[in-house]
């Protein structure tokens, strides 16, 4: 599980990351409120801890921009604001949780895994994007009601995207998460490139509607074509 702290405390940022890494997460850190918007709209993320007190762009602005631009993960907010109208604020926003400074670390963890299991939850076996269905649990996928014969890297590909529609997905994005290839010794762009064409063909050819589209420069994005 990768989790992304948004803390400009540098005592507190480490001590976080400390206690969520001995407990198995992957984590990331940023300092201010404009790198953790750029991490959080670039990098695939199962939850983020935000401060409301960041620099250069405050945690209500970050979170404000992030639900505009559809990034789904789940928010909590973690701050020494603590009036209720703070946070009402804070949820209406778009928030997911809110925690107040200071908290015991264990209701913190807490917090994390019931965010977590929800969003498991919500995800469900089902995925959906206009007239396009994909049945995860029996790898299934159709368009309109007709059946796509998907490889299982494509459907694999497919299922990652559908999870972040709407949301610009980089190449890094898909060698690391869907290819597994961390390291990146060998670039992989042009494979992804060959498979991200045989999907559109299997996708979007035989449909007026085009779902699969190329951010030129920057990677690919599923979303619904507005005409």
């Amino acid at each position: 599980m990768r989790i992304l702290i948004v803390e400009d405390e540098e005592k507190m940022a480490k001590a976080l990351r400390t206690g969520l890494e001995a407990d198995d997460f992957s984590v990331n850190v940023a300092h201010t409120g404009e790198d953790g918007f750029f991490l959080a709209s670039t990098e695939t993320y199962d939850l983020v801890i935000l401060d409301l007190m960041l620099p250069n762009r405050d945690g209500m602005e970050v979170l404000a921009a992030l639900r505009q631009k559809n990034v789904s993960v789940p928010v909590l907010i973690l701050t020494s604001r603590d009036t209720v109208e703070d946070r009402v604020k804070g949820l209406d926003a778009g928030a997911d949780d809110y925690l107040v400074k200071p908290f015991a670390f264990s209701e913190l963890l807490a917090r994390i895994r019931a965010l977590l299991r929800r969003g498991k939850v919500e995800s469900g076996d089902k995925l959906r994007l206009a007239d396009l269905e994909m049945n995860t649990a029996g790898r299934a996928v159709s368009r309109g009601g007709k059946e796509l014969g998907l490889t299982a890297r494509e459907f694999d590909l497919l299922e990652y995207m559908l999870r972040q529609k709407g949301r610009v997905i980089s190449r890094e994005m898909l060698a690391r998460d869907v290819w597994q290839e961390t390291a990146r010794y060998t670039p992989l762009d042009n494979v992804i490139d060959v498979h991200i064409a045989h999907l559109r063909r299997k996708l979007d050819d035989p449909f007026r509607t085009k779902l699969l589209h190329t951010v030129r420069g920057v990677g690919f994005v599923l979303r619904e074509e507005t005409l």
